[in-house]
């Protein structure tokens, strides 16, 4: 190997060794003898990817990732993005309804989310809903700080959740006025805007795309007063990726954490609905929404939706 190609996946490993969140069950030595092995002869950077992606995949954890400088680019350079899946309306009875998507890119497409994202709850009648869906069975994660401030005046003020590392350290989210907080620090993007009726019910929806900050989302939710989960179980990630930015432009994204709840509870496995609905496959239900029916029902039976 070149001393340039050595340097580079000796820093991916270090990296590795020091912050996974499987750290303590990794064989080490044996890890990296076959990463050299397998970039043996490599003289360019370029030539370390494939043992890098071996040896992440070799962590276990199912979610740490690496991605090469173009797709490293294209993922954190966008711009513009069109938001299809993140809007909110009324639904009968006074239930407010926002869907969320995945986000990731910049600061200005975070921005974009934010906006566009309360924007939605605004529509979906904010103050005046008496209680609320959140449909996250189309997130299938990224930046989980837009989400929590479009969502943030939903969940409530208060402690929401947690990453957990491998020495049990925390680091705790929070919501105050709405916005995202992490170690009592504001993430981003101001007060959201005030509800009228505090606390209110929510239904939460989830597939079996919801995962990585998606999933964050789910925990955010879990152990909230009122607050019921309907659909599939998630995918399977609710954990903490970091990135690092590597001298060439590629960024090793490594699970560093897992989730945990307001209570306590840490997550590192697929979350269970308290309501499980699995699609009907016939024709006939194709345009049947049975997850939002029996999450809507579920609402309307309780006090602050009941009608007189």
């Amino acid at each position: 190997m070149s001393p340039s190609a050595r340097t580079y996946l000796s820093q991916a490993l270090n990296i590795m060794e020091k912050h996974s969140l499987l750290r303590r069950k990794v064989d080490w030595s044996d890890l990296r003898s076959r990463a050299f092995s397998q970039a043996r002869g490599a003289q360019k950077r370029a030539d370390t990817y494939g043992a890098i992606h071996s040896a992440l995949n070799a962590l276990g954890d199912g979610h740490s990732v690496f991605w090469e400088p173009e797709e490293a680019t294209e993922r954190y350079g966008a711009s513009v993005v069109k938001f299809d899946g993140l809007k909110g309306r009324s639904l009968k009875s006074g239930v407010g309804y926002i869907s969320l998507p995945g986000v990731l890119g910049s600061q200005e497409v975070s921005d974009q989310y934010v906006r566009q994202g309360r924007d939605g709850v605004a529509r979906a009648g904010a103050g005046e809903a008496c209680g609320w869906v959140v449909d996250l069975r189309s997130n299938t994660g990224g930046n989980m700080w837009p989400m929590l401030a479009v969502v943030g005046p939903i969940l409530g003020d208060g402690t929401v959740g947690a990453f957990v590392d491998a020495d049990g350290n925390k680091s705790v989210w929070s919501i105050k006025h709405g916005s995202p907080y992490e170690d009592g620090k504001l993430v981003g993007w101001g007060d959201g805007r005030p509800f009228a009726k505090s606390a209110p019910p929510v239904a939460v929806l989830t597939s079996k795309r919801t995962g990585s900050s998606g999933e964050a989302v789910v925990v955010a939710f879990r152990g909230r007063p009122d607050t019921r989960f309907f659909g599939e179980q998630t995918y399977g990630v609710p954990t903490g990726n970091k990135p690092y930015h590597l001298a060439d432009g590629a960024v090793l994204l490594l699970t560093e954490a897992k989730d945990a709840d307001r209570t306590g509870r840490a997550y590192d496995a697929p979350i269970p609905p308290d309501v499980e609905i699995v699609k009907d496959p016939r024709p006939v239900a194709r345009n049947r929404d049975e997850v939002l029916q029996a999450a809507q029902s579920w609402l309307l039976k309780q006090a602050a939706c009941r009608q007189p």
